[in-house]
């Protein structure tokens, strides 16, 4: 399906579930690959759909608009007429705080089991000039470096593009109900970190967790796996209904 890129479940494996990405500001789906197929080989159903076009003017191209191909991107996921629950929508810088914004909107219709919300921006801007100064706010790791570079549809200097206002106001200010994990990299300079801390106090059923050295691109940062293993650890414990399957009972270390 154009405008989707698709990361199916192992072959003969039972789907646990259903995962749509949102890229953030600059990205493309080729940015997502290697994290879709992470959470893909742990049998989730993976989509990952173009980034949200932001703007003062439209801060998400049209609330309507972005919520349609999230809900025709849940659809095209559906095995016989059926979605596998739980649904987790994830959303990465501007595309964490469209998805956000549009949760919070009263009346509209998608009801996500799961968020994740991945370096939410704050109102910081990159004021990197140079392309290399822009991949050292985003991320340390090499290969993402790579990815970035290599990829022609990237847009570079989209770092230095303000999210509007009324999204962030939205992100930072409604009320997703359904259990959230917020990402951030303790080294990200565009995140509102103090921000963040009230978020996840103010939600009725949310996580924040810290990625220590981690820059914006906390998804693909060099702790990607670990990064990814906390989403899956998130995605085994919505599917529980909220109770951890692994607790630690004692540590030396």
């Amino acid at each position: 399906m154009a405008g989707h890129t698709d990361h199916h479940t192992p072959e003969g494996l039972l789907t646990r579930g259903t995962v749509i990405v949102v890229p953030g500001r600059g990205e493309t789906r080729a940015t997502y690959a290697r994290f879709g197929k992470r959470l893909a080989a742990d049998a989730y159903r993976v989509q990952v759909i173009d980034p949200p076009q932001v703007d003062a003017e439209r801060p998400t191209g049209s609330p309507d608009a972005f919520g349609v191909r999230l809900a025709q991107a849940v659809e095209g996921t559906a095995a016989g007429d059926v979605v596998a629950r739980p649904l987790i929508l994830v959303g990465a810088d501007a595309g964490a705080a469209a998805v956000a914004a549009l949760l919070a909107r009263e009346g509209q219709a998608l009801e996500p089991d799961g968020v994740v919300l991945a370096g939410l921006p704050g109102r910081a801007t990159s004021s990197a000039g140079t392309w290399d100064a822009e991949l050292d706010v985003r991320t340390a790791c090499p290969t993402h470096r790579g990815v970035l570079s290599d990829d022609a549809e990237v847009r570079r200097g989209s770092l230095a593009e303000p999210v509007p206002d009324s999204l962030l106001d939205a992100a930072y200010e409604g009320a997703v109900t359904a259990p959230t994990l917020l990402l951030v990299g303790d080294a990200d300079p565009l995140a509102d970190h103090e921000g963040l801390a009230r978020v996840a106090k103010s939600l009725p059923r949310a996580r924040l967790s810290r990625v220590r050295g981690a820059h914006h691109d906390v998804l693909n940062d060099v702790q990607h796996r670990s990064v990814a293993a906390e989403v899956v650890t998130f995605l085994e414990t919505v599917r529980d209904g909220l109770i951890p399957l692994v607790v630690v009972e004692s540590s030396t270390w």
